[in-house]
């Protein structure tokens, strides 16, 4: 399994590094020492298992796992025994981890993740963008018709056959493209800044280097997207 650490302090990584050299299915690809460098890998990277740390500077692990659109397999290490029932309300995670971590309590944390199978979404047609009047746009979700909100949605992404909406209060799977909803929101609010993602260019927070921070989402920009953005933005 590809791996990941995430953890603020350097000796945490390292143990957990070991750790993971001793298990010849894990194979650690990177390491970061915080949330927001975790989030911009794994947009452009998909890894089988994360070992993450739960209180770090700005991101918590909890906010971490929230900003994941579709989660891997997860162990917690924290030092913390205190959040385990809050835990496991995630289907993501698989074990928690009480640091120090003995070598015999990992290799169970292990077979534990070894041994749950990734649900995927099924695939099919329930699910469809439909129609937008107004500020209005209406998705077909389980033969119901959900009228959403054009202003609150403020992240639309791209998901294999099917795409995210995310918005203030809700976010919404739908069986659909990219460009389909390209065509129903109104290019004076919404820019496509990625293969794979459309944003609300109002709802944007930072913006640095080829990335856009957007709630606690970080976005990738293209190259050839970000001249687009840029002349968007009411810069000083």
């Amino acid at each position: 399994m590809n791996c990941i650490i995430i953890d603020d302090e350097a000796t945490a990584r390292a143990i957990i590094g070991q750790l993971c050299a001793s298990v010849p299915s894990l194979n650690v690809v990177e390491e970061f020492p915080n949330a927001i460098q975790a989030i911009k890998y794994l947009n452009q990277n998909e890894v089988d298992l994360i070992f993450l740390d739960i209180h770090m500077p700005d991101f918590t692990g909890f906010d971490f796992i929230e900003t994941l659109k579709n989660p891997p397999k997860i162990i917690l290490t924290t030092s913390d025994p205190n959040f385990a029932i809050q835990a496991f309300e995630y289907d993501c995670i698989v074990d928690y981890l009480v640091k120090p971590i003995t070598p015999e309590r990992f290799q169970r944390a292990i077979q534990k993740a070894e041994s749950v199978q990734k649900v995927s979404v099924p695939e099919g047609d329930s699910n469809k963008v439909e129609t937008s009047s107004g500020n209005d746009l209406y998705v077909n979700i389980d033969r119901r018709l959900i009228k959403i909100d054009i202003p609150s949605i403020y992240l639309v992404e791209a998901k294999g056959d099917y795409i995210q909406v995310k918005t203030e209060e809700k976010n919404y799977t739908v069986h659909s493209t990219l460009k389909k909803i390209e065509d129903k929101l109104p290019d004076t609010l919404f820019l496509k800044v990625h293969r794979s993602y459309i944003i609300n260019v109002d709802k944007i927070i930072d913006i640095e280097d080829n990335s856009v921070l957007i709630k606690r989402d970080v976005i990738p920009v293209s190259r050839s997207n970000r001249p687009e953005l840029m002349k968007r933005l009411n810069l000083l």
